[in-house]
């Protein structure tokens, strides 16, 4: 995306002409399908490959990448994070000139978490417009809709929505799901103003809306962005829409969170990889989902479920896949309940134990009553069914497994679920994507987790509750899980943040998020950093950091030079005439002035020496003196020089070097972490060598 110029320039008019130019007799008008000209220079247009070639060769032209299909990714959240006292945390008058730009699915405008009783007039900057489209109407709580898909802004999947609903939805009591999970639903920044874009479709949300988006939201005066949607891996940051538009958002002042993907756990699959974008795994929270199922000899299991059926105290028929088994198919096939292989003569009326978690559509389809279901001992979240379902693990499988093998008719019932208290909180999520940073492994992404796991908030009533067409329930808030819920948490208190500190630059609360969050257990997942990044969100400590690392645009470019982009790749980002200085060198990359450290050791059987320059900017107390603490692994020794700041004014930089020492790496990831604390604050940064074999940007570096 290049940038506009600075002249009377009409940037449709010249997109129109240059198309023109390349297609030639057989143009027409509707190939242009999007011109953006707000933010940033650019148009969308179908064309062929040769077509493609020769707009390439055209003076002016930056890139031109094809079209992407991007895909989506409460009432206790707050309460755990202890930032839900809206008397004491939040200031109407201050957070109500903040704007949440919300790049989703759209928004239900009707829904009690978006009405604007007691809000004034938009904040006079705010330059944005109510175009959601027939019978969509905006007001003082969401300001400014625009959709670019479909015909209205009107959210009909929910996943817009609940995430709105979740960064800024107002207040709103006794909310709950079919009795479950009963309170207040509230968003982090409840006074704050929405802005809703919307960008998706049920089959996904493509390039050209996501950077029409991205131009209209920084045009129209947002704070902050939040956007649950990410492509299935990394995308080398020429090719990532995201990526460009947030690079425009954060040149404008504007921070963007992002979700971190949701192809976890296996590694360096997460998707929201550009350090100047705030990327959010997702983690659980002190309250759990529960079903429990009774047998017939009267013992009770507990499963996890979002079951919202009851049988009423009455058991039914119980039986195990192959024994409900279809002509020509073997016994495993039908343990697993596989499409084909339930006979539904035997199935009609029964609850049925399948191996698999998606077995139960396939006894929806043979007529079953039900199904218990094989869960993955560490899958933290509790999914959604159209039909009675428990998933229990492996012991508790085991026992119903035997209890049909050694009864003549066993019989089951699953009961509604409830809520109870998880007091292993603040775990990740087996689904949250997992780093290393697969196109910069010298930034550890994912930044941080946030509660991303059963979040109730606020849904469409259009919306159906799961993908099957004939589960006709229909609910004003629903239960969600996945980074997509994580992200608008973390988006909320960005946006608290810069409420309070409007003059901090984007990545000023990036590093106040990052280095102000709870440090997570390393065993509580393999992956340690690369699960859950700097930590779990502190919204209480965010606003006061003490001090922060901040990176400008320039710094963000040598990054690029570091991982060997050249200029004219470089511009596909910038959208400008930005070079490398002399001499580049991937060290540019791991010195990038970010909240964390992180390396990628290219021979982890060699011994290794890795330097990472820091600055800090003093934004607590005037006169203060900051020590640092190490803590590190055995594997490893960590020094800092100096190890001792001392701050005699406000907004005063230092800088300091960490090195880390190792004659080996023994294991695939080695951490410590680095404290700098004074009386009143302590800012913590961790420090990750990997050894990721799998890591690559695309330039090879």
């Amino acid at each position: 995306m290049g940038s506009l110029p600075n002249r009377v320039y009409s940037p449709s008019s010249h997109h129109f002409t240059m198309l023109q130019d390349v297609i030639g007799a057989s143009f027409e008008e509707n190939l242009l399908v999007r011109s953006y000209g707000r933010s940033f220079n650019g148009f969308a247009a179908n064309i062929t490959d040769s077509e493609k070639q020769k707009l390439e060769a055209m003076e002016g032209v930056v890139s031109v990448f094809p079209r992407t299909i991007f895909h989506l990714q409460t009432t206790r959240s707050w309460g755990f994070l202890g930032f839900n006292d809206t008397r004491k945390l939040h200031d109407p008058r201050v957070e109500g000139n903040i704007v949440v730009g919300v790049i989703d699915s759209g928004i239900w405008p009707e829904s009690k978490s978006f009405n604007d009783k007691g809000f004034g007039p938009a904040p006079k900057k705010w330059k944005g417009a109510c175009n959601g489209g027939k019978n969509f109407t905006c007001n003082n709580k969401i300001i400014g809709a625009r959709f670019y898909t479909t015909d209205s802004a009107r959210d009909t999947d929910g996943h817009g929505s609940h995430t709105a609903s979740t960064a800024a939805g107002n207040e709103v009591s006794d909310v709950s799901f079919f009795g479950m999970a009963k309170g207040v639903a509230i968003g982090g920044v409840p006074f704050a103003r929405i802005a809703a874009y919307k960008v998706c479709v049920e089959n996904g949300c493509g390039t050209e809306a996501l950077l029409a988006a991205f131009d209209d939201a920084i045009a129209d005066g947002v704070d902050v962005i939040t956007i649950s949607i990410a492509p299935a891996i990394g995308l080398d940051f020429v090719n990532d829409p995201i990526a460009i538009g947030a690079f425009h958002a954060m040149a404008k002042g504007i921070i963007t969170v992002q979700s971190a993907g949701n192809s976890g756990p296996s590694s360096t699959l997460v998707a929201s990889v550009a350090p100047w974008i705030l990327s959010v795994a997702a983690s659980t929270i002190d309250r759990s989902f529960v079903n429990k199922v009774v047998l017939g000899n009267g013992k009770t299991l507990v499963g996890k479920a979002v079951n919202t059926f009851s049988l009423n105290g009455v058991k039914y028929p119980l039986a195990y896949g192959k024994g409900v088994i279809a002509s020509g198919c073997t016994d495993d096939l039908a343990e697993r309940c596989l499409v084909g292989c339930l006979d539904s003569g035997l199935v009609k009326g029964k609850i049925v134990l399948c191996d698999e978690i998606g077995g139960y559509s396939v006894v929806q389809d043979a007529g079953g009553l039900g199904s218990l279901l094989k869960a993955k001992s560490s899958e933290a979240s509790s999914n959604l069914f159209p039909v009675p379902v428990s998933a229990l693990v492996d012991v508790d499988y085991d026992t119903v497994k035997e209890y049909i093998k050694t009864t003549d008719k066993p019989v089951a019932e699953i009961l509604k679920s409830e809520t109870i208290e998880d007091s292993n909180a603040r775990i990740v999520a087996y689904f949250s994507s997992r780093g290393p940073n697969s196109i910069a492994p010298d930034i550890l992404k994912p930044d941080l987790s946030a509660p991303g796991v059963d979040i109730l908030a606020a849904f469409s009533p259009l919306a159906p509750l799961t993908k099957d067409k004939s589960d006709s329930r229909r609910v004003d808030y629903n239960v969600m899980s996945g980074t997509s819920m994580a992200c608008p948490h973390v988006a909320a208190v960005a946006a608290y943040v810069k409420a309070l500190h409007p003059d901090w630059s984007p990545s000023a609360i990036h590093s106040a998020l990052m280095t102000t969050a709870l440090p997570m257990k390393p065993s509580s997942t393999s992956d340690a950093e690369f699960a859950y990044g700097s930590g779990h969100i502190n919204p209480l400590q965010s606003a006061n950091p003490g001090l922060v690392y901040e990176a400008s645009k320039e710094d963000y470019i040598k990054v690029l030079c570091g991982l060997g982009y050249n200029s004219s790749e470089i511009k596909k980002i910038s959208g400008d005439d930005s070079t490398c200085p002399v001499g580049a060198d991937t060290s540019l990359v791991r010195n990038l002035n970010y909240p964390s450290m992180a390396t990628n050791i290219t021979e982890p059987g060699k011994p290794f020496t890795v330097v990472f320059h820091r600055t800090v900017t003093n934004v607590g107390l005037a006169n203060s003196v900051y020590k640092a603490t190490i803590s590190s692994n055995a594997n490893i020794k960590i020094t800092v020089e100096p190890n001792v700041l001392s701050f005699k004014s406000l907004n005063e930089k230092m800088s300091f070097d960490v090195t880390v020492v190792g004659n080996k790496l023994d294991s695939p990831v080695v951490s410590g972490s680095l404290v700098w604390s004074d009386s009143t604050h302590q800012v913590r940064s961790p420090i990750v060598m990997s050894a990721c074999y799998t890591c690559n940007n695309v330039n090879g570096i």
